[in-house]
This record gives structure tokens, C-alpha cells and sequence, in this order.
């Protein structure tokens, strides 16, 4: 499974910086991703609903870490290139492995 396009909508909020939608294979969307500024610096979140008790929990999320990893970073990528070239916001962006 390739992730095969990364869709950045920046915000201007004091933490969330960016609501994300990625495709996998061209055929599969998962929207509702987050980038977060966190103490530590920039990280990704997955979509996640409100449960009744008032927590929140994933509604889609990698299994294991290195996937998460690889998906963060080519988030976190893409992101930084669209601050320097705000005009990359809303355009796909074909990831080329």
C-alpha cells in the first residue's frame, strides 16, 4: 500500500496548523488528519469522534509504528512545502517512491 496523495488545508490556530486528507493507492481517502503544534514540536493526528465520556478515539490509525512514522514524515514533508509555496495548499501532491 503506497500513500499516493497528500492534501494540506493550513490553518491559523494557536496549535492545530493544517487539517490533512491522504490517499492510498489512488483508490482509498482518509480525511480529518491534523497537524498539531505540540510542546515538543509539530506531530500528526489521526481523525478521531467524541465518545460519550467525553475522550476521543481514532476512527482509522496505522497499526504499528513504523507505518505511522513514514506516514507522519511524508505529512510533515509536505506541509513544510507548502509554507514555502503557499500555492502547493490545495493541489495534490503525488508521492513518488
Amino acid at each position: 500500500m503506497e500513500l499516493t496523495e497528500i492534501n494540506i488545508n493550513l490553518r491559523d490556530e494557536e496549535k492545530l496548523r493544517a487539517f490533512v486528507n491522504i490517499t492510498f493507492d489512488d483508490v482509498f481517502v482518509v480525511r480529518g488528519l491534523k497537524i498539531i503544534q505540540g510542546n515538543k514540536g509539530l506531530f500528526v493526528c489521526m481523525p478521531s469522534r467524541k465518545l460519550t465520556n467525553g475522550t476521543y478515539k481514532d476512527i482509522a490509525h496505522p497499526i504499528n509504528n513504523d507505518f505511522r512514522q513514514q506516514i507522519e514524515s511524508m505529512i510533515l514533508d509536505k506541509y513544510q512545502k507548502v509554507l514555502e509555496k503557499p500555492e502547493l495548499q490545495d493541489s495534490p501532491d503525488p508521492i513518488i517512491t
